[in-house]
């Protein structure tokens, strides 16, 4: 599917010089900015690859599209229909993302018109986004706080492009936040109390993963995860194969003192991941691990030494989740790692994020601890 306009041109990703191209126009469309901070390409093309690199597209499908001008690359996107998605968010839900673009209301109109035009010869009746590609990974497209640079698999964009993917008639249906917070000071002391209480109670047990039975670990976790979140707006479980997956994706960035496992009367009930903030290691390499990269970054995960820590996961059991254990269990397991962050890794700074504007719970829990908001991410909606 191509679309022409004057000397735009939409066209398909079809070849391995498309798929750079793809990979590659961020690094121009962020040169200026200097809160970007650059992805390694490996992991993008892993990402977008197929089914080889990514068990995402066992369930789903995806098309890319580069727009044209003048022989310069000037935009990109995709369009993803996930069978999931389609259980879980309804039938006709299709979703775009991988947004990229110059500051031209032509090229970003040409790119969601050839996209949605895919969505619906594909029967879908409305087209969510951006998720790059789903909803673990990148979603939502920032708002504000672009001053901040982003943590570990958080996105980042232009300011312009909240105005082109309105101007495309793009609604808002739902609001994503990330919380900051210094962890160098502690907590309040109304946590402290929290805290002391759940370390009294016989009940809980709480214990670092162990890394040398990561995969089984990792099981456990997304089991409880796939329970904990099945309520939330946009949830999509994740499949075997996807926790095989990430499992081995996160084993090289996995420290024991920052993963936590909560036990209730001996079954694992809770869990917490936090990971350091890779993108502080990983800046200087503009995108590549060649031809030293791999060295660099290698050493530099045995002793990470960053100044943010990010919590990307966190998760209760639902059949406890509301009760007085939950609090104890989530409490316990903030304390505990915001002690490691601070003296293993010497880190000052944590997030939380990223945190849907409606859960309840997590946002009680940002509000308890003094955190602040700091980066605002929006979903939309467009009817096909």
């Amino acid at each position: 599917m191509t679309a022409k306009s004057d000397d735009l041109i939409v066209r398909p990703v079809r070849t391995k010089a498309d798929q750079k191209a793809f990979v590659d126009l961020p690094w121009k469309l962020y040169a200026d900015d200097p809160s970007w901070r650059p992805p390694l390409k490996a992991d993008v093309h892993h990402l977008i690859d197929g089914p080889a690199t990514n068990p995402w597209f066992d369930h789903a499908e995806a098309a890319f599209w580069l727009a044209e001008r003048g022989g310069e690359i000037v935009g990109r996107i995709s369009a993803q229909v996930d069978r999931l998605v389609l259980q879980h968010m309804g039938e006709g839900t299709g979703q775009w993302g991988m947004f990229e673009c110059v500051d031209d209301q032509t090229v970003a109109d040409a790119l969601f018109e050839v996209a949605s035009n895919w969505l619906g010869a594909k029967r879908m009746t409305r087209m969510i986004g951006p998720f790059s590609l789903s909803i673990w990974d990148e979603p939502g497209l920032l708002v504000d706080g672009f001053e901040l640079p982003p943590t570990i698999m958080m996105g980042h964009h232009r300011r312009y492009y909240e105005r082109l993917v309105t101007a495309a008639g793009h609604d808002e249906i739902k609001t994503i936040y990330a919380y900051e917070l210094p962890i160098d000071e502690g907590f309040p002391k109304p946590v402290d109390r929290i805290v002391g209480f759940a370390e009294k109670n016989d009940r809980i047990r709480i214990r670092s993963v162990d890394k040398s039975r990561f995969d089984e670990e990792a099981k456990l976790i997304l089991e409880i995860l796939n329970d904990a979140w099945s309520d939330n707006w946009g949830f999509v479980p994740l499949t075997d194969r996807e926790v095989e997956h990430f499992a081995k994706q996160l084993k090289p960035i996995v420290y024991e003192d920052l993963i936590k496992i909560c036990e209730v009367d001996g079954e694992a009930a809770a869990f917490m991941i936090t990971l350091p903030d890779l993108n502080e290691l990983t800046m200087d390499l503009n995108g590549s691990l060649f031809p030293f990269g791999w060295a660099k970054l290698l050493w530099r995960l045995r002793f990470p030494r960053v100044s943010r820590m990010r919590v990307p996961l966190m998760g209760v059991r639902k059949s406890l989740q509301g009760s007085r254990l939950a609090t104890f269990m989530a409490f316990l397991m903030i304390e505990y790692i915001r002690r490691a962050s601070v003296e293993k890794f010497g880190a000052t700074r944590g997030e939380i994020g990223w945190i849907l504007e409606d859960n309840g719970p997590m946002l009680s829990i940002a509000d308890v601890i003094k955190s602040k908001i700091t980066k605002t991410y929006k979903v939309y909606e467009k009817a096909l």
